[in-house]
Protein backbone atom coordinates (compact mmCIF):
# COMPACT_ATOMS: atom_id res chain seq x y z
CA UNK A 1 0.00 0.00 0.00
CA UNK A 2 2.78 2.23 -0.83
CA UNK A 3 2.28 4.66 -3.91
CA UNK A 4 4.46 3.75 -6.61
CA UNK A 5 3.62 6.31 -9.33
CA UNK A 6 1.47 9.64 -8.83
CA UNK A 7 -2.39 9.27 -8.99
CA UNK A 8 -4.24 9.51 -12.25
CA UNK A 9 -7.17 10.84 -13.16
CA UNK A 10 -9.67 10.81 -16.36
CA UNK A 11 -8.18 13.87 -17.58
CA UNK A 12 -4.71 11.70 -18.16
CA UNK A 13 -6.05 11.03 -21.69
CA UNK A 14 -2.24 8.98 -21.78
CA UNK A 15 -3.89 5.68 -22.47
CA UNK A 16 -4.99 6.02 -26.18
CA UNK A 17 -2.83 3.21 -27.76
CA UNK A 18 -3.91 0.91 -24.58
CA UNK A 19 -7.36 1.29 -24.30
CA UNK A 20 -7.15 0.77 -28.05
CA UNK A 21 -5.79 -2.76 -27.79
CA UNK A 22 -8.00 -3.90 -24.72
CA UNK A 23 -11.04 -2.53 -26.87
CA UNK A 24 -10.10 -5.12 -29.87
CA UNK A 25 -9.87 -7.55 -27.62
CA UNK A 26 -12.35 -7.97 -25.34
CA UNK A 27 -14.86 -6.65 -28.00
CA UNK A 28 -15.75 -4.05 -24.68
CA UNK A 29 -15.67 -0.40 -25.16
CA UNK A 30 -12.27 0.31 -23.04
CA UNK A 31 -12.27 4.17 -22.48
CA UNK A 32 -8.59 5.96 -21.79
CA UNK A 33 -9.63 6.68 -18.30
CA UNK A 34 -10.26 3.23 -16.62
CA UNK A 35 -7.97 1.73 -14.40
CA UNK A 36 -7.33 -1.61 -16.50
CA UNK A 37 -6.32 1.05 -19.49
CA UNK A 38 -3.91 2.89 -17.31
CA UNK A 39 -2.24 -0.41 -16.04
CA UNK A 40 -1.92 -1.47 -19.64
CA UNK A 41 -0.85 1.52 -20.61
CA UNK A 42 2.27 1.30 -18.12
CA UNK A 43 2.84 -1.94 -19.34
CA UNK A 44 3.56 -0.88 -22.48
CA UNK A 45 5.77 1.82 -21.05
CA UNK A 46 7.75 -0.26 -19.55
CA UNK A 47 7.32 2.00 -16.94
CA UNK A 48 9.85 1.30 -13.76
CA UNK A 49 7.22 0.16 -10.87
CA UNK A 50 5.01 -1.93 -12.82
CA UNK A 51 6.43 -5.54 -11.72
CA UNK A 52 6.56 -4.38 -8.31
CA UNK A 53 2.42 -3.70 -8.40
CA UNK A 54 1.03 -5.18 -5.57
CA UNK A 55 -2.69 -3.38 -6.06
CA UNK A 56 -4.46 -1.18 -8.22
CA UNK A 57 -7.50 0.83 -6.99
CA UNK A 58 -9.58 4.26 -7.08
CA UNK A 59 -9.60 7.24 -4.82
CA UNK A 60 -12.84 5.73 -3.43
CA UNK A 61 -11.39 2.31 -3.04
CA UNK A 62 -8.28 3.66 -1.34
CA UNK A 63 -10.24 5.60 1.08
CA UNK A 64 -11.87 2.77 2.21
CA UNK A 65 -9.27 0.74 2.42
CA UNK A 66 -7.59 2.83 4.74
CA UNK A 67 -10.78 3.48 6.71
CA UNK A 68 -11.68 -0.20 6.68
CA UNK A 69 -8.95 -2.10 6.10
CA UNK A 70 -11.00 -3.84 3.41
CA UNK A 71 -9.67 -4.22 -0.11
CA UNK A 72 -13.39 -3.78 -1.91
CA UNK A 73 -15.02 -1.49 -4.20
CA UNK A 74 -19.16 -1.47 -5.09
CA UNK A 75 -19.49 -2.97 -8.05
CA UNK A 76 -20.68 0.19 -9.92
CA UNK A 77 -17.18 1.52 -8.95
CA UNK A 78 -15.36 -2.03 -10.15
CA UNK A 79 -17.64 -1.46 -13.48
CA UNK A 80 -15.12 1.47 -13.84
CA UNK A 81 -12.11 -0.05 -13.43
CA UNK A 82 -12.39 -3.77 -15.35
CA UNK A 83 -15.41 -4.70 -17.68
CA UNK A 84 -18.42 -6.23 -15.07
CA UNK A 85 -19.77 -9.60 -16.13
CA UNK A 86 -23.63 -8.59 -15.36
CA UNK A 87 -24.93 -12.10 -14.44
CA UNK A 88 -21.80 -13.49 -11.74
CA UNK A 89 -21.24 -9.63 -10.51
CA UNK A 90 -18.01 -9.34 -10.72
CA UNK A 91 -15.03 -9.02 -12.94
CA UNK A 92 -15.80 -10.55 -16.78
CA UNK A 93 -13.51 -14.16 -16.30
CA UNK A 94 -13.10 -14.49 -19.87
CA UNK A 95 -11.74 -10.78 -20.23
CA UNK A 96 -9.09 -11.38 -17.08
CA UNK A 97 -7.78 -14.40 -18.56
CA UNK A 98 -7.51 -12.58 -21.98
CA UNK A 99 -5.46 -10.02 -20.31
CA UNK A 100 -3.24 -12.23 -18.19
CA UNK A 101 -2.10 -13.93 -21.84
CA UNK A 102 -0.84 -10.94 -23.14
CA UNK A 103 2.36 -11.22 -24.45
CA UNK A 104 3.64 -7.73 -22.41
CA UNK A 105 1.37 -9.16 -19.61
CA UNK A 106 2.16 -12.87 -19.59
CA UNK A 107 6.12 -12.18 -18.26
CA UNK A 108 5.33 -10.13 -15.02
CA UNK A 109 4.85 -11.54 -12.03
CA UNK A 110 1.57 -11.01 -10.77
CA UNK A 111 -2.06 -11.74 -12.65
CA UNK A 112 -4.58 -9.38 -12.94
CA UNK A 113 -7.31 -10.80 -10.60
CA UNK A 114 -4.94 -10.71 -7.40
CA UNK A 115 -4.76 -6.92 -8.09
CA UNK A 116 -8.19 -5.88 -8.22
CA UNK A 117 -10.17 -4.77 -5.04
CA UNK A 118 -12.81 -7.39 -4.51
CA UNK A 119 -16.69 -7.02 -5.80
CA UNK A 120 -19.28 -5.81 -3.24
CA UNK A 121 -23.26 -5.01 -4.21
CA UNK A 122 -25.06 -2.20 -2.40
CA UNK A 123 -26.38 -3.74 0.52
CA UNK A 124 -23.31 -6.03 1.14
CA UNK A 125 -20.87 -5.59 4.26
CA UNK A 126 -17.53 -3.88 3.34
CA UNK A 127 -16.00 -3.38 6.52
CA UNK A 128 -16.56 -1.28 9.93
CA UNK A 129 -14.57 1.50 10.76
CA UNK A 130 -11.02 0.46 12.70
CA UNK A 131 -8.69 2.19 15.24
CA UNK A 132 -6.43 3.22 12.94
CA UNK A 133 -9.11 4.40 10.52
CA UNK A 134 -11.10 6.45 13.33
CA UNK A 135 -7.67 8.20 14.16
CA UNK A 136 -7.13 9.13 10.73
CA UNK A 137 -9.99 11.14 11.04
CA UNK A 138 -8.99 12.83 14.28
CA UNK A 139 -11.52 10.11 15.73
CA UNK A 140 -14.31 12.63 14.88
CA UNK A 141 -16.30 9.20 14.16
CA UNK A 142 -16.41 5.98 16.68
CA UNK A 143 -14.61 2.78 15.93
CA UNK A 144 -16.96 0.02 14.37
CA UNK A 145 -19.04 2.02 12.57
CA UNK A 146 -20.29 -0.24 9.53
CA UNK A 147 -19.35 0.51 6.27
CA UNK A 148 -21.28 0.40 2.59
CA UNK A 149 -19.26 -0.68 -0.56
CA UNK A 150 -17.41 2.25 -1.65
CA UNK A 151 -19.34 4.24 -5.21
CA UNK A 152 -17.10 7.02 -6.98
CA UNK A 153 -19.15 9.72 -8.80
CA UNK A 154 -21.59 7.49 -11.49
CA UNK A 155 -22.78 5.00 -8.63
CA UNK A 156 -23.36 7.71 -5.92
CA UNK A 157 -25.10 10.11 -8.79
CA UNK A 158 -27.43 7.68 -9.92
CA UNK A 159 -28.16 6.86 -6.57
CA UNK A 160 -28.83 10.40 -5.57
CA UNK A 161 -30.98 10.93 -8.44
CA UNK A 162 -33.15 7.84 -8.05
CA UNK A 163 -31.82 6.94 -11.34
CA UNK A 164 -30.94 3.41 -10.73
CA UNK A 165 -33.98 1.34 -12.33
CA UNK A 166 -34.87 1.02 -16.12
CA UNK A 167 -35.98 3.45 -18.90
CA UNK A 168 -34.41 5.83 -15.79
CA UNK A 169 -31.09 8.50 -16.26
CA UNK A 170 -29.06 11.11 -14.56
CA UNK A 171 -26.39 13.38 -16.10
CA UNK A 172 -24.29 14.79 -13.36
CA UNK A 173 -22.22 17.84 -14.13
CA UNK A 174 -19.40 19.46 -12.00
CA UNK A 175 -15.72 19.04 -13.22
CA UNK A 176 -16.89 16.36 -15.66
CA UNK A 177 -20.29 15.73 -17.07
CA UNK A 178 -21.64 12.32 -17.89
CA UNK A 179 -25.19 10.64 -18.64
CA UNK A 180 -26.34 7.29 -17.25
CA UNK A 181 -29.42 5.64 -19.15
CA UNK A 182 -30.19 2.49 -17.33
CA UNK A 183 -30.69 0.04 -20.04
CA UNK A 184 -33.58 -2.38 -21.10
CA UNK A 185 -31.86 -4.21 -23.22
CA UNK A 186 -28.31 -4.47 -24.47
CA UNK A 187 -27.10 -2.12 -27.15
CA UNK A 188 -26.34 -3.74 -30.65
CA UNK A 189 -23.14 -2.78 -30.93
CA UNK A 190 -19.58 -1.69 -29.52
CA UNK A 191 -19.56 2.46 -29.26
CA UNK A 192 -16.19 4.31 -28.21
CA UNK A 193 -17.86 6.83 -26.91
CA UNK A 194 -20.30 5.01 -24.43
CA UNK A 195 -18.78 3.38 -21.61
CA UNK A 196 -20.68 0.05 -20.48
CA UNK A 197 -20.70 0.20 -16.68
CA UNK A 198 -23.37 -0.82 -13.81
CA UNK A 199 -25.79 0.51 -11.18
CA UNK A 200 -24.48 0.25 -7.37
CA UNK A 201 -27.18 -3.05 -7.57
CA UNK A 202 -25.73 -4.45 -11.09
CA UNK A 203 -28.44 -3.12 -13.81
CA UNK A 204 -26.25 -2.86 -17.07
CA UNK A 205 -25.98 1.28 -17.43
CA UNK A 206 -24.64 3.05 -20.60
CA UNK A 207 -22.62 5.91 -19.96
CA UNK A 208 -21.73 8.33 -21.78
CA UNK A 209 -18.47 10.56 -20.25
CA UNK A 210 -16.54 13.53 -21.02
CA UNK A 211 -13.84 14.88 -19.32
CA UNK A 212 -14.12 18.60 -19.14
CA UNK A 213 -17.93 20.69 -18.35
CA UNK A 214 -17.59 23.41 -15.50
CA UNK A 215 -13.73 24.19 -15.45
CA UNK A 216 -13.61 27.15 -18.07
CA UNK A 217 -17.43 27.94 -17.12
CA UNK A 218 -15.67 29.08 -14.01
CA UNK A 219 -12.99 30.60 -15.05
CA UNK A 220 -15.33 32.78 -16.99
CA UNK A 221 -17.52 33.49 -13.80
CA UNK A 222 -14.60 34.79 -12.30
CA UNK A 223 -13.70 37.00 -14.93
CA UNK A 224 -16.46 38.67 -14.72
CA UNK A 225 -16.46 38.92 -11.17
CA UNK A 226 -12.98 40.44 -11.05
CA UNK A 227 -14.47 43.10 -13.08
CA UNK A 228 -17.46 43.67 -10.70
CA UNK A 229 -15.11 43.84 -7.83
CA UNK A 230 -13.08 46.54 -9.77
CA UNK A 231 -16.00 48.57 -10.00
CA UNK A 232 -16.69 48.32 -6.51
CA UNK A 233 -19.78 46.01 -6.96
CA UNK A 234 -19.09 42.77 -6.21
CA UNK A 235 -21.58 39.64 -5.82
CA UNK A 236 -20.78 36.45 -3.77
CA UNK A 237 -20.30 33.37 -5.77
CA UNK A 238 -24.19 31.89 -5.76
CA UNK A 239 -25.66 35.61 -6.89
CA UNK A 240 -22.57 35.60 -8.95
CA UNK A 241 -23.22 32.44 -10.65
CA UNK A 242 -27.51 33.45 -10.61
CA UNK A 243 -26.52 36.51 -12.37
CA UNK A 244 -24.65 35.04 -15.44
CA UNK A 245 -26.68 31.63 -15.67
CA UNK A 246 -30.00 33.52 -16.16
CA UNK A 247 -28.37 36.44 -18.34
CA UNK A 248 -27.72 33.20 -20.90
CA UNK A 249 -31.39 32.69 -21.12
CA UNK A 250 -31.43 35.95 -22.82
CA UNK A 251 -28.75 35.09 -25.38
CA UNK A 252 -30.01 34.35 -28.83
CA UNK A 253 -30.93 30.32 -29.23
CA UNK A 254 -27.50 30.06 -31.24
CA UNK A 255 -25.20 31.97 -29.37
CA UNK A 256 -25.10 34.77 -31.88
CA UNK A 257 -22.69 32.82 -33.71
CA UNK A 258 -19.85 32.19 -31.24
CA UNK A 259 -18.36 28.69 -30.40
CA UNK A 260 -16.61 27.96 -27.20
CA UNK A 261 -14.79 25.05 -26.81
CA UNK A 262 -14.29 24.12 -22.72
CA UNK A 263 -11.34 21.28 -22.74
CA UNK A 264 -9.08 21.26 -20.34
CA UNK A 265 -7.80 18.19 -21.28
CA UNK A 266 -8.36 15.76 -24.07
CA UNK A 267 -11.94 15.07 -24.68
CA UNK A 268 -12.19 11.52 -26.33
CA UNK A 269 -15.97 11.48 -27.22
CA UNK A 270 -15.10 14.53 -29.64
CA UNK A 271 -11.86 12.90 -30.93
CA UNK A 272 -9.81 15.35 -28.87
CA UNK A 273 -6.50 14.19 -28.24
CA UNK A 274 -4.88 17.47 -26.35
CA UNK A 275 -7.06 20.29 -25.08
CA UNK A 276 -6.93 23.61 -24.69
CA UNK A 277 -10.09 26.46 -24.25
CA UNK A 278 -10.98 28.19 -27.23
CA UNK A 279 -13.55 30.84 -27.68
CA UNK A 280 -14.46 31.29 -31.61
CA UNK A 281 -16.37 34.12 -33.53
CA UNK A 282 -16.57 35.60 -36.64
CA UNK A 283 -16.88 38.94 -37.23
CA UNK A 284 -20.53 39.63 -37.92
CA UNK A 285 -20.76 37.42 -34.69
CA UNK A 286 -23.46 39.37 -32.19
CA UNK A 287 -20.79 39.11 -28.59
CA UNK A 288 -22.89 40.16 -26.33
CA UNK A 289 -23.07 39.39 -22.63
CA UNK A 290 -25.65 37.03 -22.91
CA UNK A 291 -24.43 35.23 -25.99
CA UNK A 292 -21.11 34.43 -24.51
CA UNK A 293 -22.65 32.96 -21.35
CA UNK A 294 -24.90 31.12 -23.29
CA UNK A 295 -22.10 29.77 -25.52
CA UNK A 296 -19.75 28.70 -22.48
CA UNK A 297 -23.06 26.56 -20.90
CA UNK A 298 -23.48 24.94 -24.34
CA UNK A 299 -19.86 23.95 -24.34
CA UNK A 300 -19.92 22.45 -21.14
CA UNK A 301 -22.98 20.21 -22.94
CA UNK A 302 -21.48 19.57 -26.44
CA UNK A 303 -19.29 16.57 -26.07
CA UNK A 304 -22.08 14.86 -23.72
CA UNK A 305 -24.28 15.73 -26.69
CA UNK A 306 -22.06 13.65 -29.18
CA UNK A 307 -22.78 10.79 -27.29
CA UNK A 308 -26.24 10.77 -26.03
CA UNK A 309 -26.75 11.07 -29.79
CA UNK A 310 -25.90 7.89 -30.60
CA UNK A 311 -27.94 6.60 -27.60
CA UNK A 312 -31.22 7.80 -28.32
CA UNK A 313 -30.71 8.04 -32.27
CA UNK A 314 -28.92 4.98 -33.44
CA UNK A 315 -30.05 2.30 -30.40
CA UNK A 316 -33.50 4.33 -30.05
CA UNK A 317 -32.88 4.34 -25.51
CA UNK A 318 -36.14 5.59 -24.42
CA UNK A 319 -35.20 7.83 -21.42
CA UNK A 320 -38.87 9.00 -19.63
CA UNK A 321 -36.39 12.20 -18.09
CA UNK A 322 -32.74 12.83 -17.21
CA UNK A 323 -32.42 13.90 -13.10
CA UNK A 324 -29.74 16.98 -13.10
CA UNK A 325 -27.25 16.91 -10.26
CA UNK A 326 -24.12 18.49 -9.47
CA UNK A 327 -22.78 21.89 -8.99
CA UNK A 328 -24.23 23.30 -12.20
CA UNK A 329 -27.75 22.84 -11.59
CA UNK A 330 -27.02 24.81 -8.28
CA UNK A 331 -28.78 28.18 -10.27
CA UNK A 332 -32.37 26.87 -10.38
CA UNK A 333 -34.02 26.80 -14.05
CA UNK A 334 -31.22 28.36 -16.04
CA UNK A 335 -28.47 25.21 -16.77
CA UNK A 336 -31.48 22.83 -16.99
CA UNK A 337 -33.40 24.39 -19.55
CA UNK A 338 -30.75 24.44 -21.70
CA UNK A 339 -29.85 20.87 -21.00
CA UNK A 340 -33.32 19.84 -21.77
CA UNK A 341 -32.87 21.64 -25.30
CA UNK A 342 -29.67 20.08 -25.79
CA UNK A 343 -30.36 16.59 -25.57
CA UNK A 344 -33.91 16.41 -26.52
CA UNK A 345 -35.33 15.17 -23.27
CA UNK A 346 -36.89 16.46 -20.39
CA UNK A 347 -34.59 17.11 -17.37
CA UNK A 348 -35.89 17.46 -13.81
CA UNK A 349 -33.81 18.27 -10.97
CA UNK A 350 -34.52 17.88 -7.15
CA UNK A 351 -33.47 20.05 -4.40
CA UNK A 352 -31.06 18.34 -3.26
CA UNK A 353 -29.41 18.22 -6.73
CA UNK A 354 -26.30 20.55 -5.88
CA UNK A 355 -25.46 17.80 -3.05
CA UNK A 356 -23.99 15.16 -5.72
CA UNK A 357 -21.66 12.19 -4.29
CA UNK A 358 -22.11 12.42 -0.64
CA UNK A 359 -26.01 12.84 -0.87
CA UNK A 360 -25.82 9.59 -2.60
CA UNK A 361 -23.22 7.34 -0.68
CA UNK A 362 -25.30 8.29 2.56
CA UNK A 363 -27.84 7.25 0.90
CA UNK A 364 -26.26 3.59 -0.41
CA UNK A 365 -25.18 3.83 3.18
CA UNK A 366 -28.71 3.82 4.89
CA UNK A 367 -30.25 0.87 2.28
CA UNK A 368 -27.25 -0.81 3.79
CA UNK A 369 -28.70 -0.80 7.53
CA UNK A 370 -32.47 -0.24 6.56
CA UNK A 371 -33.50 -2.48 3.44
CA UNK A 372 -35.81 -4.92 4.85
CA UNK A 373 -35.03 -8.98 3.16
CA UNK A 374 -34.63 -9.11 -0.01
CA UNK A 375 -35.60 -5.40 -0.85
CA UNK A 376 -34.19 -4.18 -4.25
CA UNK A 377 -32.22 -0.50 -4.01
CA UNK A 378 -34.28 1.17 -6.78
CA UNK A 379 -37.91 -0.45 -4.15
CA UNK A 380 -35.78 1.22 -1.58
CA UNK A 381 -35.17 4.52 -3.01
CA UNK A 382 -38.68 4.98 -4.62
CA UNK A 383 -40.66 3.40 -1.17
CA UNK A 384 -38.38 4.99 1.36
CA UNK A 385 -36.83 8.05 0.07
CA UNK A 386 -37.82 10.01 -2.52
CA UNK A 387 -41.72 9.94 -2.15
CA UNK A 388 -42.89 13.95 -1.86
CA UNK A 389 -39.67 14.87 -2.46
CA UNK A 390 -39.94 18.39 -4.50
CA UNK A 391 -38.87 18.27 -7.73
CA UNK A 392 -38.70 21.11 -10.82
CA UNK A 393 -39.18 19.13 -14.53
CA UNK A 394 -38.55 21.13 -17.31
CA UNK A 395 -39.46 19.65 -20.94
CA UNK A 396 -37.11 20.98 -24.50
CA UNK A 397 -38.14 23.75 -26.19
CA UNK A 398 -38.46 23.94 -29.67
CA UNK A 399 -35.89 27.27 -30.37
CA UNK A 400 -33.86 25.63 -27.69
CA UNK A 401 -33.35 22.60 -29.70
CA UNK A 402 -33.07 24.71 -32.55
CA UNK A 403 -30.32 26.64 -32.00
CA UNK A 404 -28.23 24.39 -30.32
CA UNK A 405 -28.48 22.08 -33.01
CA UNK A 406 -26.99 25.35 -34.78
CA UNK A 407 -24.77 25.70 -32.71
CA UNK A 408 -23.38 21.83 -32.87
CA UNK A 409 -23.11 22.33 -36.26
CA UNK A 410 -20.22 24.67 -35.67
CA UNK A 411 -19.00 23.28 -32.93
CA UNK A 412 -18.44 19.65 -34.89
CA UNK A 413 -17.08 22.12 -38.00
CA UNK A 414 -14.54 23.52 -35.94
CA UNK A 415 -13.21 20.93 -33.73
CA UNK A 416 -10.13 20.39 -36.43
CA UNK A 417 -9.18 24.43 -34.60
CA UNK A 418 -9.86 22.82 -31.22
CA UNK A 419 -7.25 20.06 -32.13
CA UNK A 420 -5.06 22.00 -33.71
CA UNK A 421 -4.76 24.79 -30.27
CA UNK A 422 -4.80 21.47 -28.15
CA UNK A 423 -1.69 19.94 -30.15
CA UNK A 424 0.06 23.73 -29.56
CA UNK A 425 -0.35 23.47 -26.14
CA UNK A 426 1.01 20.29 -26.21
CA UNK A 427 4.14 20.97 -27.09
CA UNK A 428 5.66 22.88 -24.23
CA UNK A 429 8.55 23.98 -26.48
CA UNK A 430 6.63 25.94 -28.85
CA UNK A 431 4.34 27.20 -26.42
CA UNK A 432 3.92 27.93 -23.00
Amino acid sequence: WNLLTPFRTWQNTITGPAAAELTGLFGFNVPQRWSIAHLYQAVLNGEEHVPRVAHITTLAGYIHYMLTGVNAVGVGEASGMFPIDSQALDYDRAMVEKFDRLPAVEQLPWKLRDLLPRVLVAGQDAGILTREGSALLDNLLPSGIPFAPAEGDAGTGMTATNAVAARTGNVSAGTSVFSMAVLERPLSRVYQAIDMVVTPAGAPVAMVHCNTCTSDLDAWVRVFGEALEAAGAGLDKPALYGLLYRKALEGDADCGGLTAFNCYSGEPVAGVDSGCPLLMRPPEARLSLANLMRAHLYAAMAALKMGMDLLTGEEGVTLDQLQGHGGLFKTPGAAQRLMAGALGVPVAVMETAGEGGPWGMALLAAYKIQRTGDQHLDAYLAQRVFPGVPCRRVEPQADDRAGFEAYMTRYRAALDVERAAGELVRRESVYG
